[in-house]
């Protein structure tokens, strides 16, 4: 040893060894003094600071570079030894799946996505799989989750399947469950050999409809109602539209001139945009709204943001209590079929329901022209009401 405690103090500038690759460096006209730690690796001499002098005793200094030595003979990186990093805190399967929605939510296009995995998630899964770490997961905590619904939710459980599974893939990805081991949730060679199929079990839930006979009378007694809502109902009716689509309505999604509004691909269900020519009625409640024009929405709520889907079904249900505004499209598609003569094809177009296969890829137009046909019999069809007893009605 060449060192001692008094050298160390009175040593000046330059290096001072103290044996086994321990330097103490002296700088600055003695004003600083730190332990280096010397090795030779591949021929290449390397060093590592140990720290000050003043901080790491002599006696310390030693005993780290026999630490460090020994790790050198084993072939580990005396850096890790001296400077081991710390360990990973893994999350809960809990707060794993905040973070995954938080990372998805901008590839949502609304923020009822978010909320349903939200809800979803905490639940169902957050009893069984919340406070879990994602590596502690099994089949059998899935099973636990899934099992119960399966039969009797089957739409929200295979969704929710989707999503647990969603969240341990992430999890696998950041480090925190091996990606070499089936993830628990996933369905092609694991769950599929433990649960029934979906579509044999699940109970296929249609929206309750108003006969389209009835609508007449129904639009009849909407007229008779001037509040925003009402208006909003009647424009979903008379477009055959989805209520987002006519509740999200802006004003410069319509064109007056051409009697057609427009509604963008990220406000349509299939991505693309949908043109929907106008009838009479429906360019005659645009015109009454934009007399009292106050906001970029048609049909403002009370904050002057879009309308709600309880503001309009609650309309609906004061004339007719179990029917859905959904439902409305229903009895369109309805009315087409038994009354008209207008093909399939254009009335699913006015519609927007997505077409698929080799009749999908090469269509080329939005039939327009015919389509307006359609809604133009549609509407006439709609303002022909006669007086009636209306079944349902309150």
């Amino acid at each position: 040893m060449a060192l001692t405690a008094r050298a160390v103090t009175a040593a000046r500038d330059g290096s001072h060894s103290d044996g086994n690759g321990l330097y103490l460096r002296v700088r600055n006209g003695g004003r600083t003094r730190f332990w280096v730690f010397r090795w030779s690796k591949g021929g290449r001499v390397r060093e590592l600071g140990l720290g000050g002098a003043d901080v790491v005793s002599l006696k310390d200094a030693r005993q780290i570079v026999l630490d460090l030595r020994k790790a050198v003979r084993d072939g580990i990186d005396p850096a890790t030894v001296l400077h081991p990093e710390e360990e990973k805190a893994i999350p809960t399967f809990r707060a794993l799946a905040g973070d995954t929605i938080e990372a998805l939510r901008p590839a949502w296009r609304n923020a009822k996505h978010a909320q349903q995995w939200e809800n979803t998630l905490a639940e169902y899964a957050g009893p069984v799989l919340g406070d879990k770490l994602p590596g502690d997961i099994t089949v059998e905590d899935v099973l636990r989750v899934l099992g119960p619904m399966w039969t009797t939710r089957t739409e929200t459980a295979t969704r929710l399947r989707q999503r647990i599974e969603a969240v341990l893939d992430r999890a696998a990805v950041l480090g925190y469950r091996d990606r070499a081991l089936v993830n628990p949730a996933s369905w092609k060679g694991n769950l599929e050999h433990l649960l029934p199929k979906a579509r044999k079990v699940q109970n296929r839930r249609h929206f309750a409809a108003v006969p389209y006979p009835d609508l007449p009378e129904v639009m009849s007694r909407l007229r008779d109602r001037q509040t925003v809502s009402a208006l909003c109902l009647r424009m979903i009716a008379l477009t055959a539209c989805r209520s987002g689509e006519i509740r999200g309505l802006l004003w410069e999604e319509i064109d007056m001139d051409a009697r057609v509004l427009t509604i963008p691909g990220s406000r349509t269900k299939t991505d693309k945009p949908h043109t929907v020519p106008l009838a009479g009625e429906a360019i005659g409640i645009l015109e009454h709204v934009a007399q009292a024009r106050r906001d970029a929405v048609v049909f403002p709520g009370t904050k002057g943001n879009a309308l709600t889907d309880v503001a309009v079904s609650r309309e609906l249900h004061l004339l007719v209590p179990d029917a859905t505004v959904h439902g409305m499209r229903s009895s369109f598609r309805d009315w087409a079929a038994d009354r008209t003569r207008h093909s399939r094809e254009v009335v699913e177009q006015c519609l927007a329901h997505a077409i698929g296969g080799v009749e999908g890829a090469y269509r080329r137009t939005d039939l327009l022209e015919k389509r307006r046909a359609v809604m133009g019999d549609w509407g006439a069809f709609l303002a022909g009401a006669k007086v009636v007893p209306l079944r349902g009605v309150i």
